[in-house]
């Protein structure tokens, strides 16, 4: 999964598919949003900001929603990336309520994961949880051992980090009956001395 937000990325293309085959999209909005975009992944952040918080701006007076989450989520990247983790999250925040309002689950998803990392910078483990759990209600919804998984991990990380060794030892648990339905005997164990080692410790 990328950083960008997947179903509502797309629409960026949506009308510029003849200049984006010139190399350029012609709405000006979309080619300063993608310029912000090239001027992030090249850790030109001062100059990623400016672009594409002008590209927000530009799409704020179109009321262009698609436009207003793509670009508050670049800049929370960009905020993420200068460690200025209050301004990441108000960004999130932004696209995530209009990924939500879209009923986008790819989006959202993609989202709130970046809003676990903001949470944990900020030392907000209890946040973190929240948005974990929120994360897995969507991967339990969508079917997805693998997501629910992952996330139970860094949720069993927070439970840690709490000072909450039994809650993370029945993360750990749980994650382990997940990997013995799938036969996955090894992983399994591993968990399970994992959580067997926090209870002894207790």
């Amino acid at each position: 999964m990328t950083d960008n937000l997947q179903s509502l990325q797309s629409i960026d293309t949506i009308g510029t598919m003849g200049a984006a085959q010139a190399g350029k999209p012609s709405d000006p909005l979309k080619a300063e949003y993608e310029e912000g975009k090239k001027f992030l992944q090249n850790g030109a952040y001062g100059q990623a900001a400016a672009a594409i918080h002008n590209a927000l701006v530009g799409f704020r007076e179109k009321d262009d929603q698609a436009g207003i989450a793509n670009a508050s989520n670049q800049l929370g990247h960009v905020c993420l990336a200068r460690k200025e983790y209050e301004s990441a999250l108000k960004h999130y925040q932004q696209a995530l309520d209009i990924c939500e309002n879209s009923n986008d689950r790819m989006s959202v998803l993609a989202v709130l994961k970046k809003i676990v990392d903001v949470r944990k910078a900020l030392k907000q483990y209890p946040a973190a949880l929240d948005a974990c759990l929120t994360i897995l209600d969507h991967y339990h919804d969508n079917r997805d051992p693998q997501g629910t998984v992952t996330t139970m991990e860094e949720m069993a990380g927070l439970y840690l980090e709490l000072g909450k060794k039994e809650q993370a030892a029945d993360t750990y648990r749980t994650i382990a009956s997940i990997h013995k339905n799938f036969r996955h005997d090894n992983i399994a164990a591993g968990f399970m001395k994992k959580a067997d080692q926090l209870t002894a410790e207790g």
